[in-house]
């Protein structure tokens, strides 16, 4: 079966296609909708650029395209799913989707469109099973931003390991947050994965904004 991915190159993105391809799934592109505005509705900014090197390590095809103003994302993920079934022959479409109903009926619907049928393997699993999941599996995700009380800025860069996931998990009980950060409570980037050929570096510079909101500004993003 043949299949293209919505990617952001956050965790949850990455960990879906890990899980499609083990469904049997061939996943011919990645697909990203870079938004250039300050509120997507739909769509992650963080790194969005460098999902290309993520589809290089994989040895996939990436197909972008860019949104300048808010309300077009829909509009442009008709293009970018349109662009990767031409190159792909993709007959399904693969996305992260978690707990957002408006996300995953809002793909559903364009997919739909383009005669693509969607594959969300991750939806409505129990959050804190998923972040050990992850890890199992052998993702490494850097925290790329932090928007919530509970999440220390120290995190920014750390790259989310076992011990981490725990200590996040504990937080989320204690502060009231999502520990798979579903609320946008933190994004993050993936620099490793088990389909990655070689891993992702990132040579940045911590910004801070407030008490409880920073993020990650990259310096170099490379393969190595």
């Amino acid at each position: 079966m043949k299949a293209v991915a919505l990617c952001s190159g956050g965790k949850d993105s990455i960990f879906a296609i890990h899980v499609a391809t083990m469904m049997g799934f061939d996943v011919g592109a990645l697909l990203t909708v870079i938004p250039k505005h300050d509120s997507p509705m739909l769509f992650h900014k963080p790194f969005a650029p460098y999902v290309s090197l993520q589809a290089e390590s994989m040895g996939i095809e990436w197909v972008s395209t860019e949104v300048w103003r808010e309300g077009e994302e829909e509009h442009a993920l008709l293009r970018v799913l349109r662009d990767g079934m031409r190159s792909t022959g993709a007959t399904h479409l693969v996305v992260g989707a978690l707990l957002s109903d408006y996300q995953r009926i809002r793909f559903a619907l364009v997919a739909e469109k383009v005669g693509l049928r969607i594959v969300a393997p991750l939806w409505r699993k129990d959050q804190a099973r998923y972040m050990r999941e992850l890890i199992d599996a052998g993702v490494e995700a850097m925290i790329t931003s932090v928007s919530v009380h509970g999440l220390p800025l120290e995190w920014l860069g750390r790259v989310i390991d076992r011990e981490l996931v725990e200590e996040i998990i504990a937080r989320a009980r204690r502060y009231g947050f999502n520990p798979a950060f579903e609320g946008g409570e933190a994004e993050t980037f993936v620099v490793n994965a088990p389909l990655f050929r070689k891993r992702i570096c990132v040579e940045y510079e911590r910004v801070i904004v407030s008490e409880f909101e920073g993020f990650v500004k990259p310096v170099r993003v490379y393969l190595c």
